[in-house]
């Protein structure tokens, strides 16, 4: 110490490495003795490295003084500058909890902005439901050529791949299921195995999420691109409401249609188990229908086109909904349209387990 300077003797090779782990209280301060600068004497030859930077990086966090108030001599400017920001960000506590507060924040505004999008879903299910008497009254602002494609997009547009889709998850069933069963003589139970899985869980689980991958993303797809092209302000304008516009002919095509498509997946299901139950099993179509038949109650289809009904209306409201909040520009047509899809499969799981916990408690 000299005055109320500390003064650090760099040696001609500079600081031996093993001086970061001395305490530093070798360095003959003075208890209690205020500090207000730090002068550095080192060699001509002396080359800084970053044992040099560590060890007086050392010294002023263990000094504490405020950056205004104490200043540092005899420093290189690059070692100058390195040594500012380091008394900088590591003077006091207060990164840190900028950190976890900037994180606390975050996590608050993206929950108040998934509760806002949660409301604005609720709302727009409420303006659907009020909206149903006119339609079913006739009294409904919509075209029938606008009506006419919903329901061609939703239905016949869309039997290719829900065909296609059933098929395969009945023969899979059924393979599976004659593998495991054959062994123990059970063979014939496989029409069981495919009836109840695929009229109960399956299919309207399989043409749902089909139907959000294909039939909701187009809904999101279009009414964003409508939005971006300002026609839904349009329609606001001269006083036609979109939600009645839009969004109605298109939840109640979807959650009409559903359970069309739920029975003929289901059939594609069961004829998809057949062709391969038969050959695998070595036994006659007319035994497979005739266990099947036995096996499949009524509250098998009641529940499973409950759940198509169900599944449709939320794949038309959740692109619907995500497709009204898009962003004007084209990559808000596309986050809408990866948001439609992937908050569909979610909330179709969702409200399957909903429905499973249900039907257990009824014993159904």
């Amino acid at each position: 110490m000299q005055g109320d300077a500390l003064v650090v003797r760099i040696p001609a090779g500079g600081i031996d490495p093993s001086w970061l782990a001395r305490p530093l209280e070798d360095l003959e301060r003075a208890a209690g003795a205020a500090v207000r600068a730090m002068r550095v004497e080192s060699p001509p030859e002396w080359r800084w490295g970053t044992a040099d930077a560590a060890f007086l990086t050392r010294i002023l966090q263990r000094i504490g003084a405020p950056h205004g108030e104490f200043t540092v001599q005899g420093l290189p400017r690059d070692l100058h500058k390195l040594l500012a920001l380091a008394r900088t960000e590591t003077s006091s506590g207060t990164p840190t909890v900028a950190v976890t507060a900037g994180f606390v924040r975050r996590i608050g505004e993206r929950a108040m902005e998934r509760a806002g999008s949660l409301q604005q879903f609720v709302n727009l299910l409420g303006q659907v439901v009020v909206l149903l008497p006119r339609l079913v009254a006739g009294r409904s602002t919509l075209r029938a050529s606008e009506v006419l494609e919903v329901l061609a997009e939703c239905s016949s547009r869309a039997l290719f791949i829900v065909g296609v889709v059933n098929v395969l998850m009945g023969a899979i069933l059924a393979f599976v299921g004659a593998l495991q069963l054959k062994p123990f003589g059970a063979g014939i139970y496989v029409a069981n195995l495919v009836g109840i899985a695929s009229a109960r869980e399956l299919t309207p689980i399989l043409t749902a999420i089909v139907l959000a991958g294909r039939t909701g993303a187009s809904f999101a797809a279009r009414i964003a691109t409508m939005q971006g092209n300002e026609e839904i302000d349009a329609l606001t304008t001269l006083g036609v409401s979109p939600v009645e516009f839009l969004m109605l002919p298109r939840v109640v095509a979807l959650s009409l249609l559903m359970p069309l498509l739920y029975v003929y997946g289901c059939a594609l299901a069961l004829f998809g188990g057949l062709c391969v139950a038969v050959p695998l099993l070595d036994m006659s179509a007319v035994t497979y229908m005739t266990q099947t038949q036995q096996a499949i109650g009524e509250a098998h289809f009641a529940i499973g086109g409950l759940k198509a009904f169900a599944f449709g209306a939320l794949v038309a409201l959740v692109g619907c909904h995500f497709g009204l909040r898009a962003e004007r520009s084209a990559a808000g047509v596309g986050a809408a349209t990866t948001s439609a899809v992937v908050v569909s499969i979610v909330g179709i799981i969702a409200v399957d387990a909903v429905f499973a916990v249900c039907a257990n408690a009824l014993d159904v």
